[in-house]
């Protein structure tokens, strides 16, 4: 069996998801199953249980023949202040399955993030050696480079781990994410309701308006990762997981428009002043390891990904 934590969420779904239809359906889904309006994402994924998230070390002893633990449930708000709060549901639970994986020779792939590189002062390369150095912006990318900075250190370790720094993902089954979610999906629905988008104006000269840039990676390419890395053949360690090619949000707003056939109608808004002094202008994932590992899959362009999500998932408003 597999289990996967985050499993009602973004990612730990779609994942799961992919999961069933490469044919494994012994999975074991962990989350906090009381918020009812994530219940979609998960309802037509084939499943042996669901545990809650804060059940799961109570459970993990009467499960047997666990054949891997994947773990993407998180805090994942990055206006969030609450350390204390990160500390106990990323950081230690992390540590926890760490732990059990290690104890009892389980692979373990875990959800890090883009958000430890900071501004980037380091650029985004994901070598070990440059984890103690990074600065995040906010205590998300804190508590995500925190664990990274633990597992490195340990010597006890699960037969094959994988850390995943996930940049910019976006795609199917983020309806609940309201504010976290990608600026595709808030593109789509800001043209419904008005028929424009507004984007955040550039508060930095080396900038223009609509030209800060991101890796932006498609969510189907982060699950064919994922049960890539399950075949155990790469190196242990952490991994970047973008497409290796920064685009503009203006790219994105654009491809948007035109997934939907429209004419882009695109304006700008001050960015808030809550997220101005933590706000990444520009990241792009050096994907040599990953490549160097074996994985060869082309990842989908922002053309591709944008066209598939927006017209075969947000117009009709279907989950993967």
């Amino acid at each position: 069996m597999i289990i996967v934590t985050g499993a009602a969420g973004f990612i730990g779904s779609v994942v799961a998801s992919a999961l069933n239809k490469a044919g494994h359906e012994d999975l074991i889904l962990v989350d906090d199953f009381s918020k009812i309006y994530k219940s979609n994402n998960y309802a037509h994924i084939k499943h042996l249980q669901r545990i809650e998230r804060m059940e799961l070390f109570k459970k993990l002893a009467s499960l047997e023949q666990i054949e891997a633990i994947i773990h993407l449930g998180a805090r994942t708000d990055t206006t969030e202040t609450d350390i204390d709060l990160f500390d106990r549901l990323n950081l230690n639970y992390t540590k926890q399955i760490w732990n059990f994986c290690s104890t009892n020779q389980i692979p373990l792939i875990y959800a890090s993030s883009a958000a430890t590189y900071g501004l980037g002062e380091f650029g985004y390369d994901d070598e070990h050696e440059l984890c103690e150095k990074l600065q995040p912006l906010n205590a998300y990318g804190r508590s995500k480079n925190d664990f990274d900075i633990w597992a490195l250190q340990q010597d006890k370790q699960p037969p094959n781990w994988y850390g995943l720094k996930f940049f910019n993902v976006y795609g199917p089954n983020e309806f609940h994410k309201e504010r976290m979610a990608s600026v595709i999906f808030h593109t789509h629905r800001q043209i419904l309701k008005t028929g424009g988008m507004k984007l955040f104006r550039s508060h930095k000269p080396a900038f223009k308006d609509g030209e800060q840039m991101r890796d932006f990676i498609y969510v189907k390419d982060v699950a064919k990762v994922i049960l890539f890395l399950m075949k155990g053949q790469a190196d242990n360690g952490i991994y970047n997981l973008g497409t290796g090619t920064a685009r503009t949000f203006w790219d994105l707003a654009a491809n948007t428009f035109r997934a939907m056939n429209l004419e882009p109608k695109i304006s700008f808004i001050d960015t808030p002043a809550d997220l101005r002094d933590k706000y990444q202008y520009f990241t792009e994932a050096n994907m040599a390891k990953l490549r160097k590992a074996g994985y060869n899959t082309p990842f989908a362009t922002l053309e591709e990904g944008i066209a598939d999500y927006v017209q075969h998932y947000l117009m009709d408003k279907n989950y993967f």
